[in-house]
């Protein structure tokens, strides 16, 4: 068992971002047996969960004329547009069903805001708004975090970045990951959190 002050946040495990979903990672299915594993070294264990309303800005489809993986300018800054994906209690915004979700301490739901997306566990894509997840460690006593989930150059690499920025000491588990890779995406990610002081193990 690892320090108390560790804690694991498994970053949106779902099925749409798994093959067969609406934005699927390729091998994203794959990780779920080692991050399964990874459960019983931490106390403290955190899975977030992409939940959109269908009318989300960040849809293509509710931007006519607008082709999925396209850029737009919100008010916070630029946003790619999605594929419609994670909708609310769907099936594809359900954790994959392979994931052990019964361990967990608690369930981040991020994304549900109409007009911004949120792709980091910690703040919207304004990068101001909270999700809360800073103040629950806190609390709990966490210092060092290990993150894992889809995708890497996205979600993953947002809450890292963010969670280094607010001090916690980050490591990012590469091998359970798995990124989209949009216009070199991964590479521009890995750099960044390097750059940030994010160990990628």
């Amino acid at each position: 068992m690892r320090p108390e002050t560790e804690a694991l946040i498994m970053i949106d495990v779902q099925n749409d971002f798994c093959p067969g979903g609406a934005l699927a990672v390729a091998g994203g299915d794959q990780i779920v047996p080692g991050i399964n594993d990874l459960m019983g070294q931490f106390a403290v264990k955190v899975l977030t969960q992409d939940w959109h309303p269908a009318d989300h800005a960040s849809f293509a489809a509710n931007h006519p004329g607008a082709a999925p993986f396209s850029l737009t300018d919100m008010p916070y800054g630029p946003q790619v547009l999605w594929p419609t994906h994670c909708v609310q209690g769907s099936d594809g915004a359900a954790f994959h069903p392979g994931l052990r979700t019964d361990p967990a301490d608690l369930i981040i739901r991020k994304g549900f805001r109409t007009g911004i997306d949120s792709y980091s566990a910690f703040f919207e894509n304004d990068r101001v708004t909270p999700t809360g997840l800073e103040g629950y460690l806190k609390s709990r006593g966490a210092t060092r975090l290990v993150l894992c989930g889809l995708a890497t150059d996205f979600c993953v690499a947002y809450s890292a970045l963010d969670a280094a920025r607010l001090g916690f000491a980050v490591t990012v588990r590469m091998d359970l990951c798995r990124a989209i890779d949009l216009d070199g995406s991964l590479a521009a990610a890995r750099d960044q959190m390097l750059a940030a002081g994010v160990t990628l193990a």
